[in-house]
């Protein structure tokens, strides 16, 4: 059960002067100000998963002569996005007719030697002799076919090139993929190289948030928790805990995906990460760490000690996990409050004689 992190979970203000505060030892903190004290939030940035983002790359050296989109744009699979002109090309279809047409012969010599040698007027070696220059003209055909589809032409193209036999320079490059324009790296009238990058296209959610967590988390961790990023108010949820660790810093890199309001988040950006711990809900307050003597137990809650204008105020917080002298807690607090770092166990004795009386 959730304990109340409003104003109920506060009691009567403990009155402690500051001269007493001195006398007792007591020491505070700023939360959010102090090291020991800021909240557990982690530095991520945002990534287009790797399988959503293709780079549309020149298949021939030529020259640009169109450019149907520019960077910001969206785009469906399939469309049109630049056109080139390569002489390339234009030698690789003369390749494919040449081959188009000594296949389409041996077709023909070997079907009239089949029915000759079937009727006895030829010998068998000549028959399997045709039938091989047949299967050697067919596999040179498949090659410059492939060789045009790799270059960036077609199936259609071909088969339009097939039936017309009219060569053509032009080149149409078209979208790998639904998305939109991010990059747009060449311009109308130059000239580039085969595998020379012109467009990067990419879907944008959902999106990654790639997270540098400390070593000391590792074992809270696990896929499926929940991950805020609280300073643009987007949720997700983390889906890898790569096993792997950062040998200059001691950092472990964890994977979190946003698929609601990726549309607020842009590749590249810098992001405050919140991981909510299991079993905590989300709008249950921000996340602590403090000195583990920051923190006391009375009955079943633990409690630490805000300073207000009186003295202190006992709050009800949620003891998340404790490490090296160090525990996590989750309170509703807004992290300016000063907090009682020493000497709690004097305000808790003041306290509980409060009470009494």
């Amino acid at each position: 059960m959730q304990p109340a992190l409003a104003a109920e979970s506060q009691t009567t203000p403990i009155a402690i002067t500051p001269a007493q505060q001195q006398t007792l030892g007591i020491k505070v903190a700023e939360l959010g100000k102090d090291g020991n004290l800021a909240s557990q939030r982690l530095a991520g940035e945002v990534v287009i998963p790797v399988a959503q983002e293709r780079v549309v790359t020149a298949p021939q050296a030529g020259l640009v002569t169109e450019l149907y989109v520019s960077a910001g744009q969206s785009v469906k699979k399939g469309q049109s996005l630049a056109q080139i002109s390569s002489t390339e090309m234009v030698g690789l279809q003369s390749e494919y007719l040449q081959a188009l047409t000594q296949y389409q012969l041996a077709a023909d010599m070997l079907a009239r030697d089949k029915e000759l040698y079937q009727e006895g007027i030829i010998a068998q070696r000549r028959f399997l002799t045709t039938q091989s220059h047949h299967a050697e003209t067919s596999a040179i055909l498949a090659q410059r076919k492939q060789a045009l589809q790799l270059a960036g032409m077609s199936s259609a193209g071909i088969s339009q090139l097939q039936k017309s036999g009219n060569m053509s320079s032009s080149l149409t490059l078209t979208a790998p993929m639904d998305g939109q324009v991010l990059e747009q790296m060449a311009k109308v009238g130059q000239r580039v190289e085969m595998a020379m990058p012109l467009y990067r296209v990419a879907k944008l959610s959902p999106l990654w948030v790639e997270i540098r967590a400390p070593l000391a988390l590792f074992e809270t961790l696990r896929p499926g928790l929940q991950v805020k990023l609280p300073q643009v108010g987007v949720e997700g949820k983390l889906v890898n805990i790569i096993r792997s660790v950062n040998r200059n810093d001691q950092t472990l890199q964890l994977r979190a995906e946003v698929v609601a309001g990726a549309d607020r988040l842009i590749p590249g950006q810098y992001v405050e990460v919140e991981i909510v711990p299991e079993g905590v809900a989300a709008n249950a307050g921000q996340s602590f760490v403090l000195p583990k003597s920051a923190v006391v137990r009375s009955g079943a809650e633990y409690y630490i000690f805000v300073q207000d204008s009186q003295g202190f105020v006992a709050t009800v917080v949620e003891l998340l996990g404790e490490k090296s002298g160090m525990v996590s807690i989750r309170a509703g607090l807004k992290g300016d409050e000063k907090v009682a770092v020493a000497g709690t166990a004097a305000i808790k004795g003041k306290w509980l004689g409060v009470g009494d009386e």
